[in-house]
């Protein structure tokens, strides 16, 4: 190229063009401490490089999570994993770094209610977000109720295409309530659509032989757990209500508190 005389002054338009927001922010500064430093243009560039990676890296993890609606607060450092011995913290955080997506791979907990089902699949696809991934959070009487209505306006197949671009869906309370013939077959369908190519996550609270009132027709329960279980990966997660446990360990905490009296609190005003 020909060398010719450059306007500085005309750099933060084009970094705006370019679409560099932080090559933009953050450029003078580090061109001050390129130049205090003596640093090779080749480093001064690798750092405003670094810089904007990982922004957008920040961005895109942002725009994922609000994407994906997963409930507030759920994450693997919130999960109290002692309250639960028989899952491993390695195991869940095996399952946190999503080999198991290639190919369809499927994660099934199961387990009586109020023992961290939604949250051990909702810690799982915050951390599948951080590593890249997509996912999308629902509970299924919500997801159904979308995808019967999408039916009913003969835009399934479009409802459904726009659920392939998640990774990831986590269905919660799978077996919470009965469905009709019609909810059931948007269901089955999504199942079928996502087998060995889209990975689905399901919390349910009886076990496989009780999902009778989620498919009334034998045959569908079948084929769909069929599909399900083919490439899972199944937490048990049968234990004491961590709800329950809070319950009377608060229960038991008031119980043991000292009594307050009216005259401990007559003494208390007098003091």
């Amino acid at each position: 190229m020909t060398a010719r005389e450059v306007d500085i002054h005309a750099l933060p338009g084009m970094l705006t063009a370019l679409r560099l927001p932080t090559f933009h922010k953050l450029w003078a500064e580090i061109a001050t401490r390129a130049d205090t430093e003596g640093w090779p243009a080749a480093r001064f560039l690798a750092v405003l490089a670094e810089y904007e990676l990982a922004e957008r890296d920040m961005r895109r993890i942002r725009r994922h999570l609000n994407e994906a609606q997963l409930p507030v607060g759920k994450t693997l450092a919130t999960f109290d994993f002692k309250a639960l011995p028989t899952l491993p913290r390695a195991r869940v955080e095996a399952l946190a770094a999503g080999d198991w997506l290639e190919g369809g791979g499927n994660l099934i907990a199961i387990g009586n209610s109020g023992t961290g089902k939604t949250h051990i699949l909702s810690a799982i696809g915050h951390a599948l977000i951080e590593a890249g991934h997509r996912v999308f959070y629902s509970r299924t009487s919500d997801l159904v109720q979308r995808l019967q209505a999408a039916r009913r306006d003969l835009v399934l197949e479009a409802a459904l295409a726009k659920l392939d671009k998640f990774d990831l869906i986590i269905l919660d309370d799978i077996t919470y309530a009965h469905k009709d013939q019609a909810e059931t077959g948007v269901l089955f369908e999504l199942i079928a659509r996502r087998y060995e190519y889209r990975s689905i996550a399901i919390a349910a609270n009886q076990p496989f032989s009780g999902w009778d009132q989620i498919f009334p027709d034998k045959a569908m329960t079948v084929a769909a757990i069929d599909r399900l279980v083919h490439h899972a990966t199944i937490l048990e997660m049968n234990a004491e209500s961590f709800r329950q446990r809070a319950a009377a360990l608060n229960k038991r905490a008031q119980a043991e508190a000292p009594a307050t009296t009216i005259t401990d609190n007559q003494n208390e005003g007098e003091t």
